[in-house]
């Protein structure tokens, strides 16, 4: 997964499934998305961002609040911070990344957050 920031806007690429399932976040209301970066975020924080899907080369424009932070990386978790999907951009990043998903889901794999 890389994420860069061109004129203050984040970019994510989530590069394949396993990062996918990494960073997606099934259980928060309205799917979440982990956004590996070193910005300084609070919880609560509007967050804008573009983001890819793997196998997509087209940005989606997503919004969302803040809600989770990993302030330094572990062996396993980067550092950055979870979003909450908003908007119908959010519903459509969610549907997508669940549907790539599918059975994996709900997986005990690790993940970038809990």
């Amino acid at each position: 997964m890389q994420t860069m920031q061109r004129g203050g806007v984040l970019q994510v690429n989530i590069t394949d499934i396993n990062v996918l399932q990494a960073s997606y976040m099934p259980y928060v209301t309205g799917g979440g998305l982990f956004v590996p970066s070193a910005q300084v975020v609070s919880l609560g924080e509007d967050i804008f961002l573009l983001a890819t899907l793997p196998g997509q080369n087209q940005k989606i424009p997503l919004t969302g609040k803040v809600i989770w932070i990993n302030h330094e990386a572990t062996d396993t978790k980067p550092q950055g911070f979870g979003i909450q999907l908003a908007g119908e951009k959010g519903r459509l990043y969610q549907e997508q990344a669940e549907k790539m998903l599918g059975n994996r889901l709900y997986s005990p794999a690790p993940s970038y957050t809990i």
